[in-house]
């Protein structure tokens, strides 16, 4: 009962949005973004010409989930050459990090989870199969795909405690959906767990790791040196803070200040968000911190101030390899935390606050080998880099130990892109 009222408020939506897009796109904004392609309308090189070779379709619902997205598909292209890849995404910021990082990809906006614009994608795209990254369950998605006759995979899946609570409650409505998957691989056995109570069949489950444990690391004195070129930083240690959200900065300058006090420092903040950009500016100003756009220096500019906002996508990953302290954001603030181990890889040992629901596993693990450690609030955070400023030696040793758990976790994109080649293969 619940799928068809679904699906049939969906598709009474679809002709108001469609007879308002051209006012929606002159009004503007984020839900404009890409509104044709959200109705499933796909034009130029985005219908393309099938010649005989397969076609995966893999929806990456943002910036996340485009990360796991660039490992899987490169290890996808080693193995089944030249397969079309259609790359989805739901945020512009995602979409934009796919287009700039997935050259050889189509990449698009996804469609509205509405019946119709649904099926426009499908009878354009017509991919062999269709692969979700984490927990993307949409019901019209998933119930047009399958009635297309397309293969189903759900690969990285992960449900925090917190969301499998509230899943439970509409577990009726859930199970259908879950059933009609090949294969379901899940980050760790409690995910896995989570999903077969929802109603995945148990004997689909399989534990193979997370992707983004994967991520390409070159050498990590290469990359240092990169970034910190980049940064145009020499002797100057380097506390570098990721993925910030609104109300994090704050809390973090105090940090910054007090690791100041050891000698000259630097302070990169790169906010989450590419929007949030002028409020971190007008923070600074307010505090009386001048500060340089990681946009300039990239581009050679000399660096003049203490502090620099990185104001470009894509880049994060490989500027944690400069930093000296490295703080991962969404964890002071009921976000949830991101991707610790992107810093972890480089040898860097990580810093984050109490809220890591969102990469919990990460985090305990980080933490159990010593590599990770977990702060109250920013307070907390800058007695703590104090103490580590002043035991270098002790430091050292917990940055070896979080490239040591990075490394130990390898191996999930291989098992990954096997189940796809296998789905692949009977088709």
């Amino acid at each position: 009962m619940l799928h068809q009222l679904y699906m049939g408020l969906g598709r009474g939506a679809y002709p108001f949005l469609v007879l308002l897009r051209p006012l929606i796109e002159a009004v503007g904004g984020r839900f404009a973004y890409g509104i044709s392609q959200r109705l499933g309308r796909y034009t130029g090189r985005e219908a393309m010409a099938r010649s005989g070779g397969r076609t995966v379709w893999l929806h990456a619902s943002s910036v996340g989930e485009v990360q796991a997205a660039i490992i899987l598909i490169g290890a996808l292209r080693d193995t089944i050459g030249n397969a079309t890849i259609v790359v989805t995404t739901t945020t512009e910021q995602g979409h934009r990090l796919a287009s700039s990082r997935l050259p050889t990809a189509v990449c698009l906006m996804a469609p509205l989870d509405l019946p119709q614009a649904v099926r426009r994608a499908v009878r354009t795209l017509r991919p062999d199969c269709y692969v979700c990254l984490e927990t993307e369950i949409w019901p019209a998605m998933l119930t047009e795909v399958r009635r297309a006759g397309i293969s189903m995979l759900l690969l990285n899946g992960r449900i925090s405690p917190r969301s499998f609570r509230r899943y439970l409650r509409i577990r009726g409505f859930l199970a259908p959906l879950l059933d009609g998957f090949r294969h379901v691989a899940v980050i760790s056995e409690a995910d896995g767990q989570r999903y077969a109570a929802l109603g995945a069949p148990a004997s689909r489950i399989q534990v193979c790791g997370n992707l983004k444990y994967d991520i390409e690391t070159p050498s990590p004195e290469e990359m240092r040196a990169t970034s910190r070129r980049r940064l145009a930083v020499d002797g100057e240690r380097v506390f570098l803070c990721g993925s910030t959200h609104e109300g994090e900065e704050e809390q973090l300058m105090a940090g910054f200040r007090a690791l100041a006090t050891r000698g000259p420092a630097v302070w990169v903040i790169a906010p989450r968000h590419l929007e949030r950009f002028s409020a971190v500016e007008s923070l600074l100003r307010r505090a009386g911190m001048a500060f340089d756009r990681f946009s300039a220096l990239a581009a050679g500019a000399p660096r003049q101030a203490d502090v620099v906002v990185v104001d470009t996508i894509g880049d994060l990953a490989d500027l944690y390899a400069g930093g000296d302290y490295v703080f991962c954001g969404g964890s002071l603030v009921k976000v949830g935390g991101h991707n610790i181990v992107e810093a972890a890889r480089w040898g860097r040992a990580v810093y984050f606050g109490p809220h890591m629901k969102g990469c919990q596993d990460a985090a305990d693990l980080l933490m159990r080998m010593g590599g990770g450690f977990q702060v109250a609030d920013g307070h907390a955070l800058a007695d703590l880099l104090l103490s580590h400023a002043d035991a270098p030696e002790q430091y050292a040793i917990a940055c070896a130990r979080a490239a040591d758990m990075a490394a130990s976790q390898r191996g999930a994109v291989a098992r990954q892109v096997a189940l796809v080649c296998g789905v692949l293969s009977g088709c």
